[in-house]
């Protein structure tokens, strides 16, 4: 559902009683959390009984579900998942009542108002980058308030209302949210097409970067990947106007660079080598001790669906990871393939949207073909609807691998069975995408335990 962001962004303590429609995402529980954090009236509902609903139920947070009209109460303020359909009784009922309607980025922007934001922007990596931030700050004694679009290993939290000034804050594109956001600073870590249902063209996905720059407070700074040609092109744009940039990666000309990182990460990938340079550089930047902040960095211990290590049964690991794009498959099986060592690599991925599998197909099933194995899944539909043309098959056709070594699975209750089957001693599996696969993992290991 697409709500409109308000012409007026009140801060958190002037929106009365706030309702949440799907207070169990990730996105609006981290906001749900902060507000009753600090003693604001929240409620909520959601058709799913998440993981981030105990946490919210122990600070006293009434969270419904299903949704009905009446879990309205005597809200004043009703704050809308994307994921919510048109027809959903709860929104329709704040309409009638002509109550304050927000999207997420405004109940985010309200609970924002008034610190100084760090906001981490990017095509990949902004969870893992967000995190490594807080981790960073927390050991530095910065007490930063923070949302994350996953579970901080370190805390078992999303979210939390820290005593300082600071608010570090994953920025999401894929609806347009961080163009609502004024930061103080920001981090870009990539550009690369994504969300095209939302931005049309990969220029306008590009445009919207652009955008998202111009928001940034001109007496704050920058911080962005030196090695790709889409952000180098952003760092010079913003430098040419006089603002403050600082530049991370393996270039030569990085400002930060993996020699300067002394500590070793808990997180395996070269991908998450980055993620922890531009957090470095942003802690140092705001006048961090960089001794401190790299302790931090090594004491991050991962965020949930980010490869997670879910078990070990049989000598086999069952892991899970986020990744739906191309390149983030390409690189948490490049982290896989570094922590199998001579086992095999096996991989269950499910396509994120029809959307999306429509445009990069193909190209996830190349990226696929890093695994020594391969179960593909049908489509998570997500908020779109069903197209007979586009399902898993398109990337289970891509996968440039034997025939034997790559299996079409659209029964969702069979890829566990699938999975366990094909496993033995010394072999890694990774359930990869942004949907239900995550819950496949716990049953996997069931099996290899019956087994």
């Amino acid at each position: 559902m697409k709500v409109p962001v308000p012409d007026v962004l009140l801060p958190a303590d002037q929106l009365g009683r706030v309702h949440f429609v799907g207070i169990g995402g990730a996105g609006l529980s981290a906001i749900a959390r902060i507000m009753a954090a600090r003693g604001l009236p929240v409620t909520g509902s959601d058709d799913q009984d998440t993981p981030f609903l105990p946490t919210l139920r122990e600070l006293g947070v009434p969270c419904h579900l299903g949704y009905d009209a009446a879990h309205l109460g005597d809200a004043d303020t009703v704050v809308v998942t994307t994921a919510a359909r048109d027809d959903n009784p709860e929104v329709a009922e704040a309409r009638r009542r002509g109550l304050r309607v927000l999207p997420r980025s405004a109940g985010l922007a309200s609970v924002m108002a008034g610190r100084r934001v760090l906001a981490v922007a990017g095509t990949h990596g902004k969870t893992t980058t967000t995190g490594l931030l807080v981790a960073a700050l927390l050991r530095a004694g910065a007490e930063p308030s923070y949302a994350v679009g996953g579970v901080l290993g370190a805390t078992g939290r999303n979210a939390d209302e820290g005593t300082g000034d600071l608010f570090v804050a994953e920025a999401d594109e894929s609806d347009g949210a961080f163009l609502v956001y004024s930061p103080y600073a920001a981090v870009v870590t990539n550009i690369e097409a994504d969300h095209l249902d939302q931005w049309g063209t990969e220029e306008a996905y590009h445009q919207a970067f652009t955008d998202f720059v111009d928001r940034v407070d001109v007496e704050g700074f920058l911080v962005v990947w030196a090695d790709s040609e889409p952000t180098r092109s952003l760092a010079a744009a913003a430098r040419a106007e006089g603002r403050r940039v600082v530049t991370y990666g393996r270039s030569a000309d990085a400002d930060v660079t993996p020699a300067d990182l002394t500590v070793a990460l808990q997180v395996p990938g070269d991908h998450y080598v980055l993620n922890a340079l531009a957090a470095l550089a942003v802690g140092v930047a705001l006048g961090y001790d960089s001794a401190d902040l790299q302790a931090g960095l090594a004491s991050y211990a991962g965020t949930a669906r980010r490869m997670e290590l879910k078990g070990t049964v049989g000598g086999v690991r069952v892991y899970d990871s986020y990744a739906h794009h191309p390149t983030e498959i390409a690189g948490d099986l490049q982290a896989a393939r570094s922590v199998a060592g001579s086992g095999r690599v096996i991989a269950a991925f499910q396509p994120h949207l029809v959307s999306r599998t429509r445009a990069l197909g193909a190209e996830m099933g190349v990226a696929l073909g890093a695994a020594d194995e391969v179960v593909v899944l049908d489509v998570y539909l997500a908020r779109e609807e069903p197209d007979a043309a586009v399902t898993g098959a398109l990337v289970a056709d891509a996968v440039p691998l034997p025939q034997d070594r790559v299996a079409y699975v659209p029964a969702f209750d069979e890829v566990a069975a699938e999975l366990a089957g094909r496993a033995r001693d010394g072999d890694l599996v990774i359930t990869l995408g942004a949907g239900t696969v995550t819950s496949i993992g716990p049953r996997v290991l069931e099996l290899l335990a019956a087994r």
